[in-house]
């Protein structure tokens, strides 16, 4: 078998100013979803920063190094055993110890502010946080710990791991000069369609390097929703949360403004209801928008927790969950996608795409729904984002209108509060009067 890939990823660089700016003083906590790319890119950041680094797998590792942690008065005879076990010889301040999957073994998280406070050595975590509260109620959750999320390739790292580095540097002064692509516009746009069938997984573009099949793609990202589904049972043996998981397909195509998670799991008591919530977004395979009650800066403040629509992290995995009524999503479903001739409304697999990419900016999620005048129906905004002191409302069409009710409703209600809106379509850059048409790859350059 084929070694698999390593591909560019930005987080590389994060990792580069921890080790520069902490010194030691911080372990490092990679928080993600399972399959994202958190323990290549942390092996591959030990291999090139370190002298030496030890790797303890807490989801396959010895009863030995386990119990290493049993008593951690002694840290010398610790070291020892832990460098005899793994046969690594450690350097002080030139070696690191990662621990991955650090929710399998909770102990070790708990002995990461002891181990930090010796300083001898680095420190990085990686972990999938859907069994971490589980795991953890009768240990200190260590305050020594630096975070940082990790998500699926976003449309950057994508390119890059096709050998493109050109895309991504020319967008963004395309986008600063509000100059449309042209002739280039019709190629970025089937590319990028690429980006959202295979997805970032970073399994999922190694096989589509290895094959060019989509089918094959469609395999492996079915293998890694497979995956996801156990680690959901593990939690909840009801399939509640893997119920909610799988209807999110279905809830944004019938285009409500919210989702209704009673429509998955049937009647549920509102605080057990709250809990499968919250697991299923730990798990990181959910991107979370809340309605925001007062559309301002600082929405995080009138966030209505009871009110939010629901995305998959990865919009790739989200179109095989869109056609799992198939053992494999045939390769002429992925080609008419790809072409954007599937006769269906593939207006919710864009709204998921654009989702993901403010998440991958660093962005939390928000959106708003008012009345109409007569009170008949609800004007929605897809997203909110605050810039500066003020918003940039956002509407996404996957088609070809660029009618924007919702936006021009929005802008009127509160256009002391409105800096720049945005209709996100598949058509090329454009201004129509004070909106700004942005075709779907620049979402990521709206931060």
């Amino acid at each position: 078998m084929s070694m698999e890939r390593i591909f560019k990823r930005k987080n590389y660089d994060k990792l580069l100013n921890w080790k520069e700016t902490r010194k030691g003083s911080t372990a490092l906590l990679i928080e993600g979803a399972r399959r994202v790319g958190k323990s290549t890119l942390v092996r591959q950041f030990a291999e090139n920063e370190y002298k030496s680094y030890i790797l303890i797998d807490f989801n396959n590792t010895t009863m030995e190094v386990r119990r290493l942690f049993d008593d951690l008065t002694d840290l010398d005879m610790f070291f020892l055993l832990l460098q005899q076990q793994t046969k690594v010889k450690l350097y002080e301040r030139e070696s690191v110890i990662v621990f991955d999957e650090v929710q399998k073994f909770p102990v070790a998280r708990q002995a990461i502010k002891y181990l930090v406070a010796d300083g001898r050595y680095d420190y990085i975590e990686t972990g999938s946080l859907i069994s971490i509260k589980k795991n953890t109620k009768d240990i200190t959750i260590p305050s020594e710990e630096t975070r940082l999320p990790m998500y699926p390739m976003d449309y950057d790292e994508f390119r890059w791991a096709l050998g493109d580095e050109v895309t991504t540097e020319l967008l963004p002064q395309f986008f600063t000069k509000g100059m449309a692509l042209g002739a280039a516009h019709r190629k970025t746009l089937r590319d990028f369609r690429l980006y959202m069938l295979v997805g970032g997984m970073p399994q999922a573009v190694n096989a589509y390097l290895k094959t060019n099949n989509l089918s094959e793609v469609d395999q492996v990202k079915r293998d890694i929703i497979k995956l996801y589904l156990d680690d959901f049972r593990k939690i909840d043996a009801t399939g509640r949360i893997e119920r909610l998981f799988m209807d999110i397909p279905a809830q944004l195509s019938n285009n409500i403004s919210r989702y209704v998670p009673y429509q998955a799991v049937g009647e549920v008591k509102e605080n057990k209801m709250m809990e499968l919530l919250n697991d299923l977004e730990d798990s990181k395979t959910v991107l979370m928008c809340y309605r925001c009650n007062d559309p301002n800066v600082g929405m995080s403040l009138t966030q209505d927790r009871s009110r939010y629509k629901m995305y998959v992290a990865d919009t790739g995995l989200f179109v095989t969950l869109a056609f799992w009524d198939k053992d494999v999503t045939e390769n002429v479903i992925y080609t008419k996608l790809l072409g954007d001739k599937l006769q269906t409304n593939l207006g919710y697999i864009y709204e998921n795409m654009v989702a993901q990419m403010i998440v991958a900016t660093g962005q939390k999620l928000f959106y708003y729904t008012f009345p109409t005048a007569d009170g008949k129906r609800l004007y929605e905004v897809d997203f909110l984002l605050s810039h500066g002191s003020k918003l940039w409302p956002i509407e996404v069409k996957s088609s070809g209108y660029v009618t924007h009710l919702s936006l021009d409703e929005f802008c009127k209600k509160f256009s002391s509060r409105v800096e720049s809106r945005f209709l996100i379509t598949t058509k090329d850059y454009s201004r129509s009067e004070e909106t700004t048409i942005l075709p779907i790859y620049m979402t990521p350059l709206l931060r």
